[in-house]
């Protein structure tokens, strides 16, 4: 008796008409990073307050009690102010980790770059719907929901722009 003879597709599971995005765990998407925040904030704070208390002379039993007056006063202000302004962009290609019930994709992915002895890391994690992914399998770094890039650095370079250990201590303590 003859056995079973089974065909697969030349092209896999994608069609050869159809853009390949990412859709299955272990596909790859790139994400093209275009972030930008400004914040400012001003404080202005006052405060004063002045208390008198007065103390008769004691009668009777109390005569002992010579009159006395006792005052003070307390008074803070301080004002401050910040400005953040952030700027990120770059590409980060990342790895489809999981994919969940409603078809969204948690991608996950990081970039190292080496220059001089100092590394330059990108890190990328969050949450792609499948419709906004790009003909060229690519997507929008605005696009992706619950984000989280992170950029860290070390080496000799990046060590300089810490403070030492002595001054962290300093910090804490005073």
């Amino acid at each position: 008796m003859p056995g079973n003879a089974s065909a697969e597709s030349l092209w896999g599971r994608h069609s050869i008409f159809a853009d390949r995005k990412a859709s299955q765990v272990g596909d790859i998407l790139t994400i093209v990073i275009s972030e930008s925040s400004n914040t400012s904030q001003s404080l202005s704070n006052s405060n004063s307050k002045e208390g008198k208390n007065t103390l008769a002379a004691g009668t009777g039993v109390f005569s002992f009690l010579a009159a006395a007056t006792a005052s003070g006063s307390d008074s803070f202000k301080a004002n401050g102010s910040a400005k953040n302004t952030n700027t990120a962009s770059g590409n980060v290609t990342v790895t489809v980790v999981e994919v969940r019930d409603n078809g969204n994709m948690v991608v996950e992915g990081t970039q190292s770059i080496w220059n001089n002895k100092n590394e330059h890391k990108i890190t990328v994690r969050g949450v792609v719907r499948p419709d906004d992914i790009s003909y060229n399998n690519t997507i929008m770094s605005n696009k992706v929901a619950d984000a989280t890039l992170r950029f860290d650095g070390k080496g000799p370079l990046n060590a300089k722009q810490r403070q030492g250990i002595l001054t962290q201590i300093f910090n804490i303590l005073f």
